[in-house]
């Protein structure tokens, strides 16, 4: 193959292009309306040569959407077609299984020219507050009853938005000023990676991006394939259970590693559930991914190239591939619990590479609030949908502690108090570490946390609980313990359900405690200096440290004697 530039010069290139898609990235985050893109961070941008292939990827985002979304845009040529193709043209969807999984994700593509020729494509999804239908959640028997479905189609052409898509858009949900303005955010930042490349182009004399299309492709993929060559050729199996919503959801794994691929076979996985927790394949394939790469690759930039030898099969039908119209809502509880389940596998081939696991799938919930029906309410009262993402406790690493309220693998932030009980009539009246939920080992579990959760006066509400590991909290690897479990219940003590819609009335608040990591190692090796640190810093009881750690009553006395004189530990 000629070049036509030097091997530096592509570096620049390439390390420029990743640059743009986050520039791309930031803007979705500076524009957007919903709370969980400006302060959650869940969404995706990238930046894709004229076959679709992802070229690189935004490090803002969370891997599920730009895993997914690197399969995206070639479903989007070939919907589309390339004869249709046109300058000023903005494509968009939220189809699940050509999409990121669930219809609360709007992916939007934008094709870029130069000179009047097609050089590329920029893609960006993000997660959106509201589609219609039964609200975000599990309760649906099938995903037509999830909401509004947007297949791959013309969202602008030739620079002309169709106003008729809009108006059924905005006809079909609660917030339709919200997600009008977040699908025109996700627009505009396709737009400004667009700018940023015609610079760049300019500034390197390039007419198209083949050549460096070919640069970036072949060197990802020789890298990859060298990490893969030096592991060992052999396989092992992986198990793990999780809550599901009415029974526990088994999800397996086959992990086989050959000379030039590794292969991931969830045959013997859980068939699909009567509710919506279902996984399509492309986003059980994103995370799966995501996880080996994580482990075996992680310096390797993430493109269509590094993602190929990374093969991920299973059973159509089961729950990590759910056919259309299976109901696919809360994709995110069984996709995100893929990772710990390929690395239940990965531990036996590779020990000491990979964490404990940890909480797994986000603690989200959302909020429908009304005005109060049982007596009259204040004329202030008003409706409002709030979604609040949240984290527990992630897996203690083999060197390391988990990571305190840390979403692994989804990386999505928890969202402050401040911008969530801004969006509506929402009060969290708590919101703190949980003590003791971490579980013990050399390596601590990352603790997870307390919320309490209210209405401002005059409002009752539904809320949809997302939640796991009630009944299989995180499992400790090699002799650490496990994490604590998810408990949620009424401040009155009425029990509440891990997941689906429940009425809250007036006055009554929810209690929730979201799940810690779980510890690796032995707890009798965890070093005395972390142990009593821990303490001092309230991770863990006096009593926790003592009974999980052994910890003397004269070290227990000792750090509670340096709290109270305010020194460090």
């Amino acid at each position: 193959m000629s070049r036509t530039h030097s091997n530096v010069a592509y570096q620049v290139m390439w390390n420029r292009l990743i640059s743009v898609v986050e520039e791309q990235a930031q803007a979705l985050v500076r524009t957007a309306f919903s709370t969980s893109v400006r302060e959650a961070g869940d969404l995706s941008a990238g930046v894709y040569d004229t076959h679709g292939n992802m070229l690189a990827q935004a490090v803002t985002g969370t891997p599920g959407h730009v895993n997914a979304m690197a399969d995206a845009v070639a479903h989007f040529i070939r919907r589309i077609g390339r004869q249709n193709i046109f300058e000023g043209d903005i494509y968009i969807t939220n189809d699940p299984w050509e999409g990121t999984g669930h219809l609360h994700d709007i992916t939007m593509v934008t094709p870029s020219f130069r000179g009047g020729m097609l050089v590329g494509f920029f893609a960006c999804t993000a997660h959106i507050v509201d589609i219609g239908g039964r609200g975000f959640g599990a309760d649906a028997a099938s995903v037509y009853e999830e909401g509004l479905y947007i297949p791959i189609m013309k969202f602008a052409a030739g620079g002309q938005v169709d106003q008729t898509l809009v108006r059924i858009i905005r006809g079909n949900v609660r917030e339709p000023d919200q997600l009008i303005g977040d699908i025109y955010a996700l627009a505009t930042c396709n737009e400004i990676g667009h700018r940023r490349l015609t610079d760049m182009m300019e500034e390197f004399a390039l007419d198209d991006l083949d050549d460096i299309a070919n640069y970036i492709l072949e060197n990802s993929c020789r890298a990859t394939l060298e990490r893969i060559a030096n592991l060992p050729q052999t396989e092992a199996t992986g198990e793990m259970t999780v809550d599901g919503f009415s029974a526990p959801i088994t999800l397996k794994v086959k992990l086989t590693i050959k000379e030039d691929r590794i292969i991931s076979d969830f045959a013997g996985s859980s068939g699909v559930d009567k509710k919506g927790i279902n996984c399509p394949l492309v986003y059980a394939k994103a995370y799966a991914c995501y996880a080996l790469k994580c482990a075996i690759a992680p310096d390797i930039p993430n493109n269509a190239a590094s993602l190929a030898p990374f093969e991920i099969t299973a059973p159509e039908n089961t729950i990590i591939n759910a056919l259309h119209p299976a109901p696919v809502a809360l994709r995110h509880i069984i996709g995100h619990f893929v990772p710990d389940t390929v690395y239940n596998a990965l531990d036996k081939i590779l020990p000491g590479i990979v964490p404990a696991e940890g909480a797994g799938c986000l603690c989200n919930f959302q909020v429908s609030l009304r005005p109060r029906t049982d007596k009259p309410a204040p004329a202030d009262a008003v409706r409002s949908e709030v979604l609040t993402f949240n984290s527990g406790g992630s897996g203690a690493r083999p060197d390391y502690d988990g990571l305190n309220a840390t979403a692994f693998p989804s990386g999505v932030m928890t969202m402050p108090i401040e911008a969530t009980e801004h969006a509506g009539p929402v009060i969290i009246w708590r919101k703190e570490l949980r003590q003791n939920s971490g579980g013990a080992g050399k390596q601590r579990g990352g603790l997870g946390q307390y919320m309490e959760v209210g209405a401002r006066d005059g409002h009752e509400f539904d809320i949809q609980a997302m939640f796991d590991r009630i009944d299989h909290p995180a499992r400790g690897r090699r002799g650490g313990h496990h994490g604590a479990p998810t408990t949620i219940e009424q401040d009155d003590g009425t029990p509440m359900n891990g997941k689906g819609k429940q009425f809250v009335p007036h006055g009554r608040r929810v209690m929730m405690a979201f799940p810690g990591g779980a510890g690796y190692g032995d707890p009798a090796d965890r070093p005395v200096e972390s142990i009593k640190r821990d303490l001092a810093r309230g991770y863990i009881s006096a009593e926790a440290a003592a009974a999980e750690y052994g910890l003397s009553d004269a070290d227990i006395a000792e750090v509670a004697e340096a709290v109270a004189r305010g020194e460090a530990i």
